[in-house]
């Protein structure tokens, strides 16, 4: 069990600990390595399935040839649609040792979108999840003549099937052992000719503005990209990892599947999105990578607990988070923490902290880490208090995910840390923007060479678009989106990421965007928690027949004022919100107004909602 003032298990690893210079020789050097060892698990009908690294590498094998038989050639790009499951891994895996290039679509995705992708990333093979998912792949296999195969995860339901044109992934195995009996060093042929500087894999950036855009990843900067994780965030073969966010997005297919094969993480998979609070209780993860939505719903669950618990429990509580708070003063301001308050941090978390650990899931961590959008340090100042350090690390896409992160011996809540070591990080004098310049930036965006020359400039530095602060200790902290900074009509420059991490801190928020650009004053449009609310509103006796109308009651309206008021105590007159909207409408990743890291598309809700947004200007 870690101590919050003990930092020495949190050490960077310099040395490479796992040999290949693109993505299948690492991981066939992993197989060979690591052979009977638990490399991934994932519950299946309420049981734990474990995966080998020989086994994982026996089912690549596999799929790889199966892919082979049907013409899948070096270069060629097959996608996959599906949840976070061990069968994307795998998928993953063979596409790239058969020299293919591997692209993710978000299950989330309408068939339109899904007919884009294919098409842009002129995708020859379709892996996808499920009956569901098949739906939207046969709804659009006309308009794509480069598709051969549709490739099924899982047949359920989908018995009777008679298509030529898809196949189970069992079949498709069978396929593969077939071929490999007859052809059997084609693979790993192809696996020896795959070059660091080729083409990998695609990531489509979530597109809060236009089209998606596939960014360009080569073997060369993913591997070097790995190698440099664990010189910021070192991780090894004792690690347990939950792997949960979509495979599809940088974070997890960085951070979470590439970084685990490389140090050898075991990689525990929920069993679908709905179950992460019952998964992790379960997995209780020595490494827990998420974004702000899952550390903030956290924390909104262990205070709508201590609501519900006793006066003395309550008591125990503060007292706890108390003697937490102090010493989390101490580590920050690197002071020494005396044997007394060492003593009482004993006892505190007896008492009550290591519930609230339990709770959460995070009492084995080590240490937990925040990316993908701006934290409220004051979030991570309780999870410090809790004994637990989190990391904030901040990249993007293009960088092939952390360009910056915390480092566990210097921890500065609000700021996103120095450069990682393994590339250079500026501000640019003029516009303030932050720009990366690495071998882990990106190739370029696919068939798009004049974005891709907007965005990276002669010099190598890529435009990332946000602005930042650089300050006397080479930390950098985000202020805002180039685009998103807010100019009222009086010229206040405000940044709206500062006031909608605080709204974002209350355990009846999930999510916020303030507006005031060219305006007066400064609006907010709000989507609140479903649960936390739900609960607040039969707790207070609050009549509501759905979700809209809970928006609606007068009592759930103060409410949220109550919270926008203790917002606007933090801010001068001129940074204080006057009025707010409620989002009647219930959004899920499905919907339009929501990135698939289930982030308020800032332009498109100030659209879809412009009426609601006038009326309160009016």
């Amino acid at each position: 069990m870690s101590n919050l003032w003990d930092l020495s298990h949190i050490q960077p690893e310099t040395r490479v600990v796992l040999e290949g210079d693109t993505i299948p020789a690492m991981f066939w050097n992993g197989v060979q390595q690591r052979a009977d060892k638990v490399w991934m698990r994932q519950k299946e009908l309420g049981i734990w399935r474990s995966w080998t690294w020989r086994q994982t590498g026996d089912a690549v094998r596999e799929i790889a040839g199966g892919l082979m038989s049907l013409g899948f050639q070096p270069g060629d790009t097959a996608s996959i649609l599906s949840n976070t499951v061990i069968e994307w891994v795998l998928a993953d895996l063979a596409v790239l040792s058969t020299g293919g290039v591997a692209n993710g679509i978000y299950p989330t995705d309408a068939a339109s979108q899904v007919h884009y992708l294919c098409e842009d990333s002129r995708t020859r093979i379709l892996f996808v999840e499920d009956d569901e998912q098949l739906d939207k792949a046969l709804e659009v296999r006309s308009q794509l003549p480069a598709l051969s195969k549709i490739v099924v995860f899982d047949m359920e339901g989908l018995r009777d099937l008679d298509d030529p044109g898809v196949i189970s992934l069992d079949a498709l195995r069978a396929l593969g052992r077939d071929y490999n009996s007859r052809q059997p060093d084609e693979m790993m042929r192809r696996v020896q000719q795959c070059k660091p500087g080729d083409l990998a894999i695609l990531i489509y950036t979530s597109g809060t503005t236009g089209k998606p855009k596939g960014a360009m990843h080569s073997h060369a900067g993913l591997v070097y990209t790995v190698r440099g994780y664990n010189t910021l965030i070192a991780q090894d073969e004792n690690d347990e990892r939950m792997c949960f966010l979509p495979l599809c997005h940088v974070a997890e297919r960085l951070g979470g599947e590439y970084f685990a094969m490389y140090a050898g993480a075991k990689l525990n998979f929920v069993e679908n999105p709905e179950t992460v609070p019952e998964n992790v209780r379960e997995i209780a993860p020595t490494v827990f990578t998420a974004v702000p939505r899952v550390w903030e719903k956290f924390y909104s669950g262990v205070m709508i607990a201590l609501k519900e618990a006793s006066p003395l429990q309550q008591a125990a509580y503060a007292w706890s988070i108390g003697v937490g708070t102090q010493i989390a003063d101490k580590v920050l301001a690197k002071e020494p923490v005396d044997g007394l308050l060492k003593f009482k941090f004993t006892i505190a978390r007896w008492l009550a902290l290591n519930n609230a650990r339990k709770l959460i899931g995070i009492h084995r961590a080590r240490f937990c880490v925040t990316g993908a959008a701006p934290i409220s340090p004051e979030l991570v100042r309780w999870y410090l208090a809790l004994g637990v350090p989190m990391l904030e690390v901040w990249g993007m896409t293009e960088t092939c995910g952390a360009a910056t992160g915390i480092p566990a011996d210097r921890m500065k809540p609000g700021s996103i840390g120095p450069a990682a070591g393994y590339n250079e990080v500026r501000v640019d004098a003029d516009t303030g923007e932050i720009r990366v310049r690495g071998p882990n930036v990106f190739m370029g965006y696919l068939n798009q060479p004049e974005k891709t020359a907007e965005t990276i400039d002669a010099d190598g530095w890529l435009h990332t678009g946000d602005v930042g602060q650089m300050d006397a200790d080479g930390f950098f902290r985000i202020t805002d989106r180039m685009k998103d900074i807010i100019i009222t009509a009086g010229g206040k420059n405000i940044t709206p990421s500062e006031l909608e991490n605080e709204l974002k801190f209350s355990p009846y928020i999930t999510d916020a965007v303030v507006i005031g650009d060219k305006l007066p004053y400064l609006t907010v449009i709000i989507m609140i928690d479903q649960e936390n609310v739900e609960k607040y509103a039969q707790d207070h006796d609050v009549p509501f027949s759905n979700y809209a109308s809970l928006t609606r009651a007068p009592e759930v309206q103060a409410l949220i004022q109550g919270e926008i008021d203790r917002v606007n105590k933090k801010f001068a007159r001129v940074e204080q919100i006057k009025k707010f909207f409620l989002l009647e409408t219930q959004l899920s990743a499905e919907d339009e107004e929501l990135t698939p890291t289930m982030k308020l598309k800032r332009k498109l809700v100030e659209k879809k909602y412009a009426p609601q947004i006038e009326a309160m200007y009016r």
